[in-house]
């Protein structure tokens, strides 16, 4: 029983506040000049209903070519997505090996400069 009364006040509320807003000239103008142009635009396509058919077809290629879109989009970010996790091993063994041949090039370097410098040291 509390349900239907909690609706029941929604409704009213609602048209309530829908009447209070018709208070405002320039709201009442607004809803009245919709008003017409809806009923206008309905008897044109009850009359015309090719018309109909027809803006519902370009609606709905419309909805499919962006689709279509859309799904060659997300093919396209899932093939690179698995692009990059198969390059990932590879380029962490990448990583791996500068990595080994920059610690090899610096133990190399130090070797030639303490080796230099025991030499100079040696002239003097």
């Amino acid at each position: 029983m509390g349900k239907n009364k909690f609706g029941t006040y929604i409704v009213l509320g609602a048209l309530l506040g829908g009447a209070a807003s018709l208070l405002d000239r320039s709201t009442r103008n607004q809803v009245v000049g919709k008003s017409k142009k809806m009923f206008s635009t309905v008897r044109y396509y009850s009359q015309n209903t090719d018309a109909l058919k027809l803006k519902i077809q370009e609606k709905k290629d419309k909805y499919e070519t962006m689709y279509e879109k859309f799904s060659e989009d997300a093919s396209y970010i899932k093939e690179k997505v698995d692009e990059i996790k198969q390059l990932t091993p590879q380029v962490k063994e990448l990583v791996v090996d500068t990595k080994e041949a920059f610690v090899e090039s610096k133990d190399e370097y130090k070797a030639i400069v303490n080796e230099q410098t025991q030499d100079e040291l040696g002239k003097h």
